[in-house]
Order: structure tokens, then C-alpha cells, then sequence
């Protein structure tokens, strides 16, 4: 499994109609084949902020089915318009879990 890690810095005043938008395409995502979950938390010292945890079964899940994918485009103009800066992406291995 690749646990994707999405920093969203939300232009402020706009986190509600970025959650409504969110939950509007997530299903664009769910249903990319190797998609296996998908977490949002929002940060309680900067409330403007949230990080995005998708779960996948591979980095090409992410990478080649999901953003080379059908649906990206939509996901990417429903979401995109919504951030301060470019969301920071990184990959992890899931090495430990308790």
C-alpha cells in the first residue's frame, strides 16, 4: 500500500465551499481502479489548512491511473481554484503501523 500525503493550504474563507466541493467529486477518485481510501483533516491551529490522506495500492494507482486518468481534469477544476499555493504530494511507504 502508498499512503498519499496532500498538504492543502484553503484560501481563507473559503474552507466550507471547499469541503462542499470535496465532497461533491470524491467519487472521482473512489472509483480510479488501486484506490483503496481516502481521509481529510483540517488543521486545528490553522483552520485554513488540511491534509489529504489517500490510500492506494500502488504509486501508479495515483500516478498513471488516477492524474492520467478520465476524471482528474474534473477533480483538479472543482478543487484546484481553492488554494493559496500548488497542494504539496508526497508518497509514503507504510513501514509501521500500531
Amino acid at each position: 500500500m502508498v499512503l498519499e500525503h496532500a498538504y492543502l493550504e484553503v484560501i481563507e474563507g473559503q474552507e466550507e465551499h471547499f469541503l462542499a466541493a470535496l465532497a461533491s467529486v470524491k467519487h472521482l477518485i473512489a472509483r480510479t481502479d488501486g484506490f483503496l481510501g481516502l481521509e481529510v483533516s483540517r488543521c486545528m491551529e490553522q483552520p485554513s489548512n488540511f491534509l489529504l490522506l489517500v490510500e492506494w495500492e500502488s504509486l501508479e494507482a495515483h500516478t498513471v491511473n488516477f492524474r492520467g486518468g478520465p476524471d482528474f481534469d474534473a477533480w483538479r477544476d472543482a478543487l484546484h481554484h481553492f488554494y493559496v499555493n500548488k497542494p504539496t504530494v508526497e508518497h509514503f511507504d507504510v513501514v509501521e503501523v500500531a
